[in-house]
């Protein structure tokens, strides 16, 4: 079972979510919260696999939360899912460089969130190739200056192919999407993406595609 904590000042907002999450078979919610302050508290106690998180909250805000979350050595294998009606490229470069590991409006349609929960609690991909294409893509590279020459360094300790893997996941491909253009199995290209995040210091994909970024290996606006 998915543990998922659900983070939002509105009441009924929240109550709805936990609905739709409570409604899956597959996950559960463990936890609430109206704010950041209260969504790190519950991630400390609960330990869910999964944190729905809203940005605009009062007090401690989604991303500071998600920053809180994500640097605590103690809450390695906790994923966050940012929800907003604020739908803006900022808010998706913010949430991304916070550590979170995807990014949906709360427009979403209530399949394509539990799906998007069961994708970043599994850590296989970022969200949907459609997401991160149309996002990710054109508004992830804006390294500061030196930067990416100090990320592009780290690269030299991956292999051409784990180079290949990590600049395919930056373009949003799935691991079915990889093993297709490379002529590798489903299998193989998860363990080169797998490989690059330990070598890398990633904690999911969604940080290794902010990695490609600020290191160059893949350029916004570039052809797919």
């Amino acid at each position: 079972m998915i543990g998922v904590v659900v983070a939002d000042d509105q009441a009924l907002i929240r109550a709805g979510f936990a609905a739709l999450v409570g409604s899956a078979p597959d996950m559960h919610v463990v936890g609430e919260a109206a704010d950041g302050e209260q969504a790190y508290r519950a991630v400390q106690e609960c330990r869910p696999d999964v944190v729905l998180m809203d940005i605009r909250m009062p007090g401690t805000d989604g991303l500071t939360a998600t920053q809180l979350i994500t640097g605590d050595p103690a809450l390695t294998g906790v994923r966050v899912l940012v929800l907003t009606t604020f739908e803006s490229d900022e808010y998706v470069l913010a949430a991304l460089r916070s550590g979170a590991s995807g990014f949906l409006g709360k427009g979403v349609e209530p399949a394509e969130l539990l799906d998007a929960i069961r994708v970043v609690a599994a850590g296989d991909a970022l969200l949907s190739p459609r997401a991160t294409r149309s996002l990710i893509s054109r508004f992830l590279a804006a390294p500061a200056d030196g930067g990416a020459a100090t990320v592009s360094a780290e690269l030299d300790v991956l292999t051409e192919r784990e180079r290949e893997v990590v600049a395919l996941v930056a373009k949003g491909l799935t691991n079915d999407d990889i093993a297709a253009q490379l002529f590798v199995s489903p299998l193989t290209a998860k363990t080169h993406a797998n490989r690059a995040m330990t070598k890398l210091g990633a904690r999911d994909r969604a940080q290794l595609v902010v990695i490609a970024y600020q290191a160059g290996l893949v350029r916004a606006g570039g052809p797919d």
